[in-house]
């Protein structure tokens, strides 16, 4: 108990970065919802957004290098990564896009897309009254999984938390 009170403490000094949560998940598919604060304005905000390679963790892509992905802003456009020897992966399709405002994909990233799951990752950006922008990423996942997506939504809560965390803090 003592333990449990400890880590409890620690863990609320610690600065939140914004908020999580799997909001639902069953046997069709889950949402997670993250929520950050960009240090400026939406515009701004939007231009760190559609440029995963300067903020998405290396550690999280297919080739080891974020410097591989890139984000085509049209209709239809590839979220891509180049891999090496030629090969591809396309993570996600631009499905709506209004700069500084809101960006939409399409699709399944890591695991989900080889289980056949896909998904709609809805990034929404709203100024404050601080002169900073309050960022909601929301991802509704579906598919099938007989032993429904509760483990699965935790871990890609998680990752897409991390990769939030790295956007909202520009070096």
């Amino acid at each position: 108990m003592q333990m449990r009170l400890l880590v409890f403490g620690l863990l609320a000094t610690l600065p939140q970065a914004g908020t999580a949560a799997v909001v639902a998940s069953g046997p069709g598919g889950f949402v997670i919802r993250e929520e950050v604060v960009f240090p400026g304005t939406p515009d701004a905000a939007w231009k760190r957004l559609v440029d995963p390679a300067q903020w998405w963790d290396p550690g999280h892509t297919y080739s080891g290098s974020a410097a591989n992905l890139s984000l085509a802003l049209e209709p239809g456009g590839c979220w891509c990564e180049r891999l090496p020897g030629g090969g591809f992966v396309r993570h996600m399709e631009v499905v709506y896009a209004s700069p500084g405002a809101a960006l939409r994909l399409s699709g399944g990233l890591g695991p989900l897309q080889g289980m056949g799951a896909g998904g709609a990752l809805t990034f929404t950006l709203k100024a404050d009254a601080a002169g900073t922008t309050r960022v909601v990423a929301q991802y509704a996942v579906s598919g099938f999984a007989a032993d429904g997506y509760a483990e699965i939504a935790t871990g890609v809560d998680l990752v897409l938390g991390e990769q939030l965390k790295r956007y909202s803090t520009p070096h």
